[in-house]
């Protein structure tokens, strides 16, 4: 084997280690009322995820702090964000605008973090079209009477019906994802969301276990 062979091998074989050690991209999505938030939890406290900070053009809530829960962008900072190519995705929603910053993903991805991102279902399909590589999970009720129950006991009643009705258009697109998770018995759903986790290949609708 002479020099330049060896330097070809080594060189491949550190491409294939840096692939191998590449962080794992999941897209989490779901209708309003869901659960997404205690998932995520959940799922942190017991596998090494990065959770992507969204930024949003609403105003910080009391208790919320800049860079932690949320980026707060002005309306023109956002504009200019998204002109500038640095978001992952982005969408409106209530009236606000909510993206996921491109930069501390890929970085996180590439040091060999599994990134956690959750996104309205309309920006999961604009992931999908830059990332189709990710791995897309969505989570759904049991049934849109119990995800209207679930809106009402947190005290979404004012606009109820509004978000019923995104929520069908939004589970009408589910199979659009890899992977389907039934949030109905919390520990069977994150059971079925950690077993998609240490799978992570192919595409399967994944039901929680009874």
């Amino acid at each position: 084997m002479t020099a330049n062979d060896k330097r070809s091998s080594t060189s491949s074989a550190e491409t294939a280690s840096e692939q191998v050690l590449r962080g794992r991209l999941f897209v989490f999505a779901g209708p309003s009322g869901v659960g997404k938030d205690t998932l995520i939890r959940e799922l942190i406290g017991r596998w090494p995820f990065y959770l992507s900070v969204s930024a949003t053009t609403r105003d910080p809530r009391p208790g919320e702090v800049d860079g932690r829960d949320y980026i707060f962008l002005s309306d023109e900072e956002f504009t200019t964000w998204v002109e500038e190519g640095r978001f992952l995705e982005w969408a409106r929603f209530s009236d606000h605008r909510y993206g996921t910053p491109r930069a501390a993903v890929d970085e996180q991805l590439a040091a060999g973090v599994d990134v956690l991102v959750e996104v309205e279902v309309q920006g999961a399909m604009q992931v999908k079209a830059l990332a189709p590589e990710a791995t897309f999970i969505f989570v759904e009720p049991p049934s849109l009477e119990e995800l209207q129950a679930r809106l009402a006991r947190r005290g979404d009643t004012a606009d109820i019906e509004a978000r019923l009705e995104r929520a069908r258009v939004e589970m009408a697109m589910a199979d659009e994802f890899d992977h389907r998770v039934v949030n109905e018995v919390l520990s069977d759903a994150v059971a079925g969301l950690l077993s998609v986790v240490a799978r992570s290949e192919g595409s399967q609708n994944d039901q929680p276990a009874d």
